[in-house]
């Protein structure tokens, strides 16, 4: 797809840059000098153009670089496995049972925490009764 793409902004380039020669010529012929033509707008819409088609161009030459760069890591991953089942590691010993950590059967629980106070515990201290001389807020 991107080869198509690639293509198609070469095509493009390739008008922008006969139109932007037609122009210039004809604008030459009209005997406008060459630092004003370059301000004639026909001339920087067509090198915006251009512009814009070589920066679409760098971006794909830069997919395309890593679509290139994934290939090789791919090939090299496939590679690799082969070589192990050659002559890799060596395989590690397995465990034993009695090796083995020992599990808790799933029935047994730690104890909760017991409340701090007689009555339970509250979600919330009591609030502080307003000292002497001071007003209590209002909600």
């Amino acid at each position: 797809m991107a080869s198509k793409r690639k293509e198609i902004h070469l095509r493009h380039k390739a008008y922008f840059e006969q139109k932007l020669k037609d122009r210039l010529k004809s604008l030459s012929g009209k005997g406008v000098e060459p630092a004003k033509a370059d301000k004639d707008p026909l001339v920087r819409n067509l090198k915006a153009e251009i512009r814009t088609v070589n920066r679409r161009m760098r971006v794909i030459a830069a997919q395309e670089k890593l679509a290139e760069e994934l290939a090789k890591r791919k090939a090299a991953r496939a590679a690799a496995p082969a070589k192990e089942e050659e002559g890799g590691k060596p395989e590690k010993p397995k465990k034993g049972p009695a090796e083995a950590k020992e599990k808790k059967p799933k029935g047994e629980k730690q104890p909760a925490a017991a409340p701090k106070s007689a009555e339970g515990a509250q979600a919330h201290p009591p609030a502080a009764a307003p000292e002497e001389g001071k007003a209590a807020p209002k909600k």
